[in-house]
């Protein structure tokens, strides 16, 4: 199955991979960017031609350039979302424009014909606000956001998803709606234009943790991810699903010492020892950032992705791979020196 469709955010990490995997299948691809001026940059990234991909401008906030972009789409991949590296100064920085933007996206889809709408959330909106200690959630968990360790991303993207799944209900007519939740992104890297997932392991490369927290997350490959975008755009009888994408649970020591076992040479500077709690609150005095992650201390959010793979199919590649695809792509275009 083919048709066109409408990946939201072209220049994104999980985007760009889901641009290609599309193009390769036979599909006409439409994707929007904030700045046209990255336009020449992307398509040679990409690839396709300028029959198969086509670039338009518009942005979560403002309604100019959607019709456009929509007009004659068959599907939408609506993976644009607002993420800052460090603490935004409100939490409406991020809450407004994810919630808007998903909302203007399926108002501007409902109104094009559109027949399916997939929507990336995020495990941010399944499995905080539940308290300290070891938890294993599943697609019919929510995010609580009266809990302690509930931060202005993990609110951005529970509102978000919350917001599109009542419009839908009330308003979507016949168009599908399909959500898609992933853990932490990994694997290759294809621009400068990354999931703040790499983060970790830039900073673990680069030497630039003295130590390891006791956090940890979820893993999933980018180029899974993208692939369970493309299931959920075209398989039938999957409308309302829910689908978490996620690997192995794995603390950042854990992450530290596959970059060290697979890639000794590289990771000269990578640190393997733990960092105390209590030095980790000390300095969040200091960082907000650090401020924001305080209450993910010990805890371990497990999430299931069996449904995914009972319904779609789908399953991911080992995390380590997705750990050391990572990494050398990080080297390789020189964004980490080692």
């Amino acid at each position: 199955m083919t048709g066109t469709v409408l990946v939201t955010g072209g220049s994104g990490y999980i985007a760009g991979f889901l641009i290609q995997q599309l193009l390769a299948e036979g599909w006409q691809v439409r994707t929007t960017l904030r700045n046209p001026a990255r336009e020449v940059r992307l398509r040679g990234l990409l690839g396709g031609t300028a029959d198969s991909l086509r670039f338009f401008t518009a942005d979560l906030t403002a309604d100019a350039g959607w019709a456009e972009a929509m007009a004659g789409c068959s599907h939408v991949a609506h993976v644009a979302s607002p993420f800052r590296t460090n603490a935004p100064d409100h939490e409406d920085d991020l809450i407004v424009p994810a919630r808007e933007g998903v909302l203007r996206a399926l108002r501007f889809a409902r109104e094009a014909g559109v027949t399916r709408f997939v929507q990336t959330s995020s495990v941010a909106a399944i499995a905080y606000g539940h308290g300290k200690g070891v938890h294993r959630f599943t697609e019919t968990d929510w995010t609580n956001l009266a809990g302690n360790d509930v931060y202005a991303y993990v609110k951005s993207k529970t509102i978000a998803e919350r917001a599109a799944r009542d419009w839908i209900a009330g308003e979507g007519g016949a168009m599908e709606f399909v959500s898609i939740n992933p853990a932490a992104v990994l694997g290759p890297v294809w621009s400068d234009d990354f999931s703040a997932s790499i983060e970790v392991v830039r900073q673990l490369l680069g030497g630039l943790l003295p130590g390891c927290p006791d956090l940890g997350f979820g893993i999933v490959d980018v180029r899974d991810v993208a692939d369970l975008h493309l299931r959920a755009l075209t398989a039938p009888g999957i409308a309302g699903e829910r689908f978490i994408a996620s690997g192995p649970f794995m603390k950042l020591v854990d992450v530290a010492r596959v970059l060290k076992t697979r890639l000794p040479d590289h990771a000269r500077k990578v640190p393997t020892r733990r960092l105390p709690d209590w030095l980790v609150r000390f300095s969040a005095r200091f960082n907000p950032m650090i401020r924001q992650i305080t209450g993910e201390l010990g805890n371990v959010r497990d999430v299931d992705a069996g449904h995914a793979l009972k319904v779609l199919g789908w399953k991911t590649r080992p995390a380590e791979q997705s750990i050391v695809d990572c990494a050398l792509s990080l080297i390789d275009r020189g964004i980490v020196r080692v």
